[in-house]
């Protein structure tokens, strides 16, 4: 009857003994935890480790990329000649200051949406 008049919710009663190591391992974890978060790390990443492209391969890419389009819109003389205008003003030299350290995988996102526009 005793321990259902101090205790209504029927929770364990624990000795003020065991909440106090309770609190000194609670206190330790959070210091390691913030040992760990503060020590310094290099937040570097490298997504695949393609290498970057060249003047002559994005010059040689360019070409390929272009002629590809033309083949797919072989009927649409309008977009050849905008395709081929294209080709004519692209400035390698210019392309890679604009968009540094290109590789593969970025260089064919920046060609489609330069050239969508041209092919529409």
């Amino acid at each position: 009857m005793f321990n259902s008049v101090n205790n209504p919710f029927n929770r364990p009663i624990e000795s003020s003994t065991s909440s106090d190591s309770n609190r000194q391992h609670q206190q330790e974890k959070k210091e390691s935890e913030k040992k760990y978060l503060e020590q310094e790390e290099n937040d570097e990443v490298k997504l695949g480790g393609l290498p970057i492209l060249t003047e002559d391969e994005i010059l040689s890419m360019t070409r390929g990329y272009i002629n590809n389009l033309k083949q797919e819109h072989e009927a649409n003389e309008k977009t050849i000649k905008k395709l081929d205008k294209y080709l004519e003003k692209f400035d390698v030299k210019k392309f890679m200051k604009k968009n540094p350290n290109l590789t593969s995988p970025d260089f064919y996102m920046v060609m489609y949406n330069e050239t969508e526009g041209l092919v529409k």
